[in-house]
Formats: C-alpha cells, sequence, structure tokens
C-alpha cells in the first residue's frame, strides 16, 4: 500500500479547510510540503483529486468520490488510535445532550459513573437536538442524548425511555375546567426556540388540530421557560422530567387536556462509523440502564 495516513490527513484537511496556507499553519508543516503530498497522492492515485482554478484547489469528481470513500476509514482509524491510548476504565467520553436531559438525568449518571470509575473523565457539552446531531457528525462528541427527531444516515438511533410532554400554567383559572388543545392555541404560549427537539414534537403533535399557534416568547432553556410561567399568566409544553418539583409544590399546574397524549423517545445517538471500544460500550450500557431506572421513579 502505497498511500499514507499523513497524506490522507493533509488532503482531508485541504477539502475542510479550502487553503494551503492556512494547513500548512495548522499542521506545522511548510505550504511546499502539503503541495508536495497532495501532487503524491494524486499520482499515486493516477488521477488529479483537485481542479486548479484561479489558484484555488476545488475538488474535481475524482477528488469527491476518493474523500467519500476515505474519510469514514480515516475517522474509524482515528477513533481505534484514540481509544486503544486508553484502557477499558481509563480515559475520556465526549457526551453531548439535549436541554432537558443535560439539566435533569445527565447529572446523576454522570456523577454515578466517575464515582465507580474515578479514572475515567467525561466531558458533556449540551445544545438542542440538532445541535447535538451536529456535533455527533463532526467527530466533536462520541455519544448523544436527545429528545427530538434526527433524520441523518450517518446517525445511529437507539430509544433509551419514553418521555412526556404536559401543558402547564401557574394560572390558577385554569385548573379548574378541562380542554381542547385548539382552545388554549390563543393564550400566550412560551416554547424552546427552534431546533429544540420538545418545540418540535409537540409543534408536530397539534399540527393537526392547531394552525396558528400564540407563540409570544421563545427561549433557549427550560429553566427560562419556568421562570416566565411562574410571574406570568402564559402556558408552555414541557417534559414532565423537568417539573417535578413545581408539581409538587403546586408552583406550577397540569392542564387537562381532552384527547392529549403527546410522547416522545429518548434517544441515545453516535456515528455509524463510530469505533465501539469497550469503554463506549460500558458508558452506553450504564447511561441507558439508569435513564430507565430513572423514568421509572416519574409520577405519571
Amino acid at each position: 500500500m502505497k498511500l499514507t495516513l499523513r497524506q490522507i490527513e493533509i488532503f482531508l484537511n485541504v477539502v475542510e479547510i479550502g487553503h494551503l496556507t492556512k494547513v500548512a499553519n495548522d499542521m506545522k508543516l511548510s505550504q511546499s510540503a502539503v503541495s508536495m503530498s497532495i501532487k503524491e497522492l494524486e499520482s499515486i492515485l493516477g488521477h488529479p483529486l483537485f481542479d486548479r482554478i484561479n489558484k484555488k484547489l476545488i475538488l474535481n469528481e475524482m477528488g469527491r468520490a476518493f474523500r467519500n470513500e476515505i474519510a469514514p476509514l480515516y475517522k474509524k482509524i482515528s477513533d481505534i488510535e484514540y481509544e486503544f491510548q486508553n484502557s477499558v476504565n481509563r480515559g475520556m467520553i465526549r457526551v453531548g445532550a439535549s436541554t432537558t436531559i443535560v439539566d435533569y438525568l445527565m447529572p446523576p449518571i454522570i456523577c454515578s459513573y466517575m464515582n465507580n470509575y474515578p479514572q475515567v473523565k467525561i466531558s458533556l457539552k449540551e445544545g438542542n437536538t440538532q445541535e447535538i446531531a451536529t456535533l455527533i457528525k463532526s467527530g466533536t462528541i462520541d455519544i448523544g442524548f436527545i429528545e427530538g427527531f434526527v433524520e441523518d444516515v450517518e446517525i445511529i438511533k437507539e430509544v433509551i425511555g419514553v418521555d412526556e410532554l404536559v401543558v402547564v400554567s401557574a394560572d390558577d383559572a385554569l385548573r379548574q375546567s378541562e380542554y381542547y388543545i385548539d382552545e388554549l392555541s390563543q393564550r400566550r404560549w412560551v416554547l424552546r426556540e427552534e431546533g429544540s427537539g420538545t418545540r418540535d414534537v409537540f409543534l408536530n403533535y397539534i399540527k393537526n388540530d392547531v394552525s396558528n399557534l400564540n407563540i409570544f416568547l421563545e427561549l433557549g432553556h427550560t429553566e427560562s421557560i419556568k421562570s416566565i410561567l411562574l410571574n406570568h399568566k402564559c402556558l408552555t409544553c414541557i417534559s414532565k422530567i423537568a417539573i417535578q418539583k413545581e408539581l409538587h409544590d403546586q408552583k406550577l399546574h397540569q392542564l387537562k387536556i381532552k384527547k392529549f397524549k403527546c410522547k416522545r423517545d429518548l434517544l441515545m445517538i453516535y456515528h455509524k462509523d463510530k469505533y465501539h471500544s469497550e469503554l463506549f460500550e460500558k458508558f452506553a450500557y450504564f447511561a441507558k440502564s439508569m435513564v430507565n431506572s430513572m423514568l421509572e421513579n416519574i409520577d405519571r
């Protein structure tokens, strides 16, 4: 085999960054070394991979085909190298979770895991469902936990639990009656921002009954929404996981909505080319088990 990993690494960096000078600086190489590596790669393959247009390197048909074949292989080799530098119970797991999960499910999972395996470090990134999916695709995180829709052939999804969404308000007057969801559509609603799994699931669920929901405020965090609800007469649809304390203390009230059973799958996601080390598998199993246990304890 004449191809080298270094040539492939340089090629993929040139594809991603697009400028030889920046690639050279990032990789601490000379520009001529980067250029020579690309020429050698093209010579080995017997085809130009780039069109030289206006002094720019632009992937041609062969280049795109080569990138599509080689990028997953290089990612898998990088994953294997990374994982084999760590023993099963030593190393780092890079985790991402969407807002509801990161606030209400992940803290006990991570604390418990690190107490059991103190030499394992866990980095945690928060984002909405779409942001976590993007981090998975870029290889920035190893595993993600989300509560929204993801349709992408590069991402593997596993259902790890079922969450219930409920309509809540602090307005005592709304506690007395039972409603259809469309009867509440013109009241003031506070929802999560676009890209949020909670928002997407709720709006998709009511789309046949409500044509125009009066969304007067959009916020990026569940805790911010709860704060608004406690001080204003408005409504939201929220995960029951997130409001256990407020319901118990009767600061917020779950409204009685006729024919409203909005549930969603909680998903564990990872890249289809992700190398499954024993460390990865152990954490995934641990997280799934704890999520199931915590959901069983929620008052439904």
